[in-house]
């Protein structure tokens, strides 16, 4: 701001913008001519993808970003996962992907289901087995248990002499 004397003797100088040949009417004093041009529709702005060269007017920015080929890419705003440049978001069939998507998760699913019975089978038929010979174990323990009672009978049914006559005739015998 000039003071006031100065102002009076020699008024701020007006220019006009330098985008006038684009088209704006705009003139504002040389001080707040930096602030116009910043905000100016008709500024020449360049492109903030990397790799495009374009330089558009500042209005037209936004719109040139969204079908830059040089843009960014982002991820598909449906949901189905796909990692999509610009021109890719435009021709994106969002729903043949999530179609195909959802058939691969069935097939591992058939997959994992099918590779489960088969642990399942192998399972009952180890336990089958295991079953089996826990009752073999049992028939041979109960034979084994019959035939140890009947030799304690009969070792409680010999009367106590004839005892030691049976040691004395196992001894005898041997030592012939």
């Amino acid at each position: 701001m000039q003071p006031r004397l100065l102002q009076e003797v020699h008024p701020p100088v007006a220019s006009q913008c330098k985008n006038a040949e684009a088209g704006c009417l705009v003139t504002c004093p040389l001080a707040h001519r930096k602030g116009h041009q910043n905000s100016c529709p008709f500024e020449l702005m360049a492109c903030p993808n990397e790799g495009c060269m374009a330089q558009m007017p500042h209005e037209a920015l936004a719109e040139h970003r969204q079908h830059c080929q040089h843009g960014t890419q982002q991820r598909c705003p449906l949901g189905c996962g796909a990692t999509l440049d610009p021109a890719e978001r435009i021709r994106h069939n969002c729903h043949q992907e999530l179609r195909e998507a959802w058939d691969q998760h069935q097939e591992r699913s058939r997959n994992l289901v099918l590779c489960l019975l088969r642990r399942v089978r192998k399972v009952h038929r180890t336990t089958n087995l295991l079953r089996r010979g826990l009752a073999q174990l049992g028939d041979f323990l109960e034979n084994d248990s019959l035939v140890f009672r009947a030799q304690q009978e009969n070792a409680e049914a010999t009367p106590e002499g004839s005892i030691g006559a049976e040691v004395w005739e196992v001894q005898g015998q041997s030592a012939l």
